[in-house]
Order: C-alpha cells, then structure tokens, then sequence
C-alpha cells in the first residue's frame, strides 16, 4: 500500500482567522474599515439611534417599532436599582482596589443574591440581561463614588441611559449635549464582534453556566490593557507627553524604539477603525466648544505622525485613541474608563451569549503538544 503523509498541523496562533460560530449581530471587514450591526453602519447607529435602541436590537436581532423600544426602555429604567445589600458591600470595598475588580466582584455578587441564577433556561437568560444592562450603570456609578469618597447617587427614571448614568456619577444633571455625546460613545462600544471578552463569555456560557459567570468572565477579559484598558494607557502617554508642541518627537521616539504606541493598531481593523472617525469628530466639536481639551491637540500631533509612517503597515488608530479624551472633556477619571467600557459592553455581551446558546456547542479547543514524549518518572531522590 502507498505510504501516506499527514499533512502538519497548522496553529492559528491567537486564534487568528479561527471561525467557530455564526452571528447575525456584528460584521467587521478589518481590510476596508467596515463595521456593521445587524448591516446597518455603525456610523448610522451613532448619528440616528440611541444606546437603548441597538441594545433591543441585538439582543432580538432585529430592530424594534415603537412600541416594542418603548416597553424595552420603560423595563430598562424599571430595573435600575440594586439590592440595598450590593450598595453596602461595595461601600466596604478596599478604596485602592482597581474598579475592574470592583465591577467584577459586584457583578458575581448580583448572581449570589438572584434566587433565579441557575435557571439558564431562555426566558429566564433574557429577563436577566434587561436587568444587567439596566444596573450596570447604577452598580458602575456606585463603584465609582466609593472610590472618590462620596455616597452613591440613586438613578432617575426620567433621564436617558446615558444621561442618568452621568447623573449618578456627578449628582448633576448632564445638559442634552453632554448626555447624547455619551450616548454615542456607548453606541460605539456596545459590539464588536467576537473580540477577546466576548469569546471569554461565550467560553464560559458554553458550559452552561448561568449568564452572571459569563460576564464575570468577560468583565476579567476587558480587563487587560489590550483589550478594555487601552484607552486608560493612552490618556497616561498624553500625560507624559504633556504638550502638543512635544507629540512629534515624543511618538517618533517611541515608534524608533518600536514601542507599542495604545490606541494605534488593531487586530482586526488595518484601516481606520470606523468608531474612531466617529469620536474624533466629537472630540473635536467638544475641544472646539469648550476650549479646554489640549489632549484633543496633542491627538492630532500623533494620529498625523503615526499614520504617516506606519499606515502603509495596516496601523492606524482605533477606537480608544479618542474615547479616552471624550471621556475626559464630560468630567470623567480615566481609571474609571474601562468600566464605563463594560458598560457599553454589556449588551454585545449579553447578546451574544443568548444567540450562541440557542444551539449551544461547548468550546474545546486543541494546543499541538510541543513537549518530550517517552520520557520515565524519575523517582524524586535521583533528580
């Protein structure tokens, strides 16, 4: 018989390029700069809708009629408030403690005190992301006062997503501008596909555990400075860098040295990212209203150096490059940024842990074992 050769094992390192499911929610073409929710741009969901309305939209895959995004809102603002007994525990949450852990704590704490938690049954999945989208910004607001030292602010019923979110975080009222501009940016970050705190969710809800572990895992996930905390490490190289009359040299420097510069570059996108032209735009409408946004100046020194040398390489900037600046000019602490992240997150989260898990597969993926073989157990005194 002929001999056969099998053919080697290729490694998709990172699990780049690796398709493992279908989705109806997000399309992201990296190479032209495309991102799309249920095919509608995502510039069309900054500019036309509302945080409210895509988080009913990819959580039905479909988009709702009046009615339907009425009664969506109307449980929203129903479900804003949390058990008296998650508020105390997150008063005595050490106040150096980073609001990552915090929020992940309290999430897993919001599942101990849900007598429904283990029902992963549809219904039950679906009633539980309303509310976790709905208390997110309560839980996240409140997170945030401890840490500055201040008494949690109790949401409102008559404001926006958006807009009770930043008067919880303040205990003023935002203006109509303030509280759609942040609305948008919760719009930006509501999906993206199957990004590293997604799949981590999905990971987990593949096994059939409930949907509080899943978003505790992918809170774990957005985390990292690769992934969520990348807008917070831009606004810490802006400070270095403290003047936009030193960006030029400073950003040159970096890329000599050919040091990551946050907030440029993408895994997917080798385009612009077409949430940051997005921001841009407003970052520079505030900086230009108020006046006072010198890190909107120093953005512009670095975008126009990075994308004159590393553009050829598919490296441009992403959407963190300006959210952090947005976040900034409406009064928010940049250690605060990747929590509100999540809380943009969490529908995309939630979304999609519910479309997966309707024809659930469990996730096992393979490592090509590159370690010795035949080798004997060495009794320990002989080693």
């Amino acid at each position: 018989m002929p001999e056969t050769t099998q053919e080697p094992i290729k490694v998709y390192e990172g699990l780049a390029g690796v398709v493992f499911t279908e989705s109806e929610l997000t399309f992201i073409d990296g190479e032209k700069g495309i991102l799309t929710h249920l095919g509608i741009p995502i510039q069309d969901w900054a500019e036309k809708s509302t945080f409210e309305e895509l988080s009913y939209a990819l959580l039905h895959a479909k988009l709702p009629s009046s009615a339907e995004l009425a009664a969506f809102d109307a449980a929203l603002k129903a479900n804003r408030g949390v058990p008296p007994a998650l508020l105390e525990q997150i008063k005595n949450y050490p106040k150096t403690a980073n609001p990552m852990q915090m929020l992940r704590t309290a999430v897993s704490y919001l599942g101990l005190l849900d007598p429904n938690s283990e029902d992963t049954g549809a219904e039950n999945k679906y009633a539980t992301a309303i509310r976790m989208i709905a208390q997110f910004s309560t839980v996240i607001a409140a997170i945030c006062a401890t840490v500055e030292g201040r008494d949690a602010v109790a949401p409102r019923a008559d404001l926006t997503h958006a807009g009770n979110f930043l008067y919880m975080l303040s205990g003023t009222e935002p203006t109509l501008e303030q509280a759609r501009l942040f609305d948008i940016a919760l719009v930006l970050h509501a999906d993206h596909g199957m990004n590293a705190s997604t799949f981590t969710a999905l990971a987990t809800a593949s096994t059939l555990s409930d949907l509080y572990s899943a978003v505790t895992s992918a809170i774990g996930a957005l985390k990292g400075p690769l992934h969520g905390g990348a807008n917070e490490a831009v606004m810490d190289m802006l400070d270095e860098i403290g003047t936009s009359d030193r960006a030029v040299a400073f950003v040159t420097d970096m890329m000599d040295r050919k040091e990551k510069i946050m907030g440029v570059g993408h895994r997917v996108y080798k385009f612009f990212d077409p949430r940051s032209r997005v921001l841009r735009d407003y970052a520079a409408l505030v900086a230009g209203k108020q006046g006072k946004s010198h890190y909107y100046q120093i953005l512009e020194q670095v975008e126009e150096t990075v994308v004159a040398r590393l553009s050829g390489k598919g490296i441009y900037p992403n959407v963190d490059f300006y959210s952090g600046v947005v976040y900034s000019d409406l009064g928010i602490k940049k250690e605060f940024f990747t929590p509100i992240f999540a809380l943009a997150r969490i529908s995309g989260w939630t979304a999609s842990v519910l479309e997966y898990t309707k024809a659930n597969k469990l996730l096992r993926p393979l490592a090509l074992y590159t370690g010795q073989s035949d080798q004997p157990l060495t009794p320990i005194a002989e080693r």
